[in-house]
């Protein structure tokens, strides 16, 4: 696979993968939520690797799809499988251990899993428009509770793309 064929690939694996899923808005498709990460990381923080951009596509495929580990290792390579299952929540676990958990799983992962995870976050809060006061307090709340444990372990390389979401999240703060 050619260094850039693995981000078009990523693209229509999580299409497929994600193509009977909506956001919280029950109007968008959640797979405009992959690419718009995928979008974040190379264009905003400027991000080329394509690996990176392949685990930006990928990042809820093992969590809200069908999708698992040896999927991702046969058609993406370990690097971009590992780094999918360091961003993906144990939903098998009772909230009180599985944030805990993922949290210690991001705080231990490279600064590939912190870039995609911030803009993860980065367009969570930006598609904050359409969602009901409550769920918009809830996103951003948890945003915030994500930003404040990434302040203490956030890798060098992912510093500029940690200032970028913090403040893009003061700045919707402040609406």
């Amino acid at each position: 696979m050619t260094d850039d064929s693995i981000i078009y690939t990523a693209a229509a694996f999580a299409a497929r993968a994600h193509k009977h899923q909506l956001r919280k808005d029950k109007e968008t498709p959640y797979v405009s939520h992959v690419f718009r990460v995928c979008m974040v990381v190379r264009h905003l923080f400027q991000i080329e690797c394509p690996k990176v951009l392949a685990a930006a596509l990928l990042h809820d495929t093992i969590e809200d799809t069908t999708t698992d580990y040896d999927d991702l290792e046969q058609h993406f390579g370990n690097d971009v499988a590992d780094w999918v299952v360091a961003l993906t929540k144990d939903m098998r676990l009772p909230d009180a251990i599985r944030e805990p958990a993922y949290a210690e799983a991001i705080a231990k992962a490279g600064w590939q899993v912190h870039i995609c995870k911030l803009a993860d976050i980065y367009d969570n809060i930006s598609d904050t428009i359409s969602l009901t006061d409550a769920q918009r307090k809830h996103t951003l709340g948890r945003a915030e509770k994500y930003l404040e444990e990434f302040a203490q372990i956030v890798a060098p390389e992912a510093r500029r793309a940690y200032d970028i979401v913090s403040q893009r999240l003061q700045e919707i703060l402040k609406k």
